[in-house]
């Protein structure tokens, strides 16, 4: 596993899921982390991402507690379905804020924060296959993941020459217990059933998502900025 070791990585969405995994995966790697969740985390930071004034606190605290700051998992998210027969003004924004708001000024923290050392530092965004379109009961939720990746490519550009290096990963299917909860009106085994289709037989895993996390987060994937990995198994673009 790529090392992490002397790094401070703030990772939010941490109390379960992905975030969860990649807590765990960064702490084993070496880093110091700092989770941030709506629910308790050992040692880490309650906050609710949909609050606008969050991201400066949530910075404000990680640094208090750690020093400073080197890295950025923006793990945490909403899948609210909302699509263009059904969505509302309440569904639009919460969605937007959490997953698009929420990081773009966690970003900006990060950014000054390191500028102001001289430091170069790594940014891991959790994105989705669905930027690339999505299905319909997703919209929003496209939208919301298509905006961040573009965020991912333009804080690349933008700060390259500062040393930061952001990049992302477009996830797929996924077997967390938020994706079981989700189906669970469909039936017991319904979600295996849909893994056991999927070319490998099974879902992608939150460790196999939160291994790529702390490479990208590491020192071993230098100079690699920009770059939206997609972790599914289908091609974007393929023909079906």
């Amino acid at each position: 596993m790529a090392e992490l070791a002397g790094k401070v990585v703030l990772v939010t969405g941490a109390a379960r899921g992905i975030g969860a995994a990649i807590f765990e995966a960064c702490g084993q790697a070496g880093a110091e982390v700092i989770g941030v969740d709506r629910d308790a985390t050992p040692g880490g930071i309650v906050a609710d991402l949909a609050t606008p004034d969050a991201p400066g606190q949530i910075f404000a605290r990680a640094v208090e507690k750690a020093g400073r700051v080197d890295g950025l998992v923006n793990a945490a998210g909403l899948t609210t379905r909302a699509s263009f027969t059904d969505a509302d003004v309440a569904r639009f924004d919460a969605l937007i804020a959490v997953n698009l708001r929420a990081p773009f000024f966690l970003m900006a923290e990060l950014v000054a924060h390191l500028r102001g050392r001289g430091a170069g530092g790594s940014v891991v965004n959790i994105q989705s296959m669905n930027a690339h379109c999505g299905t319909p009961e997703l919209a929003v939720y496209a939208a919301s993941k298509g905006g961040l990746q573009t965020l991912t490519k333009n804080a690349a550009q933008a700060h390259m020459a500062d040393r930061i290096r952001v990049n992302g990963i477009n996830l797929g299917w996924v077997a967390t217990e938020s994706e079981q909860a989700v189906h669970a009106d469909k039936g017991a085994g319904w979600l295996e059933q849909q893994a056991a289709q999927q070319p490998l037989g099974r879902l992608v895993t939150a460790k196999e998502c939160a291994a790529q996390a702390v490479w990208m987060l590491s020192d071993a994937s230098i100079p690699m900025t920009g770059v939206n990995m997609d972790l599914e198994q289908w091609i974007a673009g393929a023909a079906p």
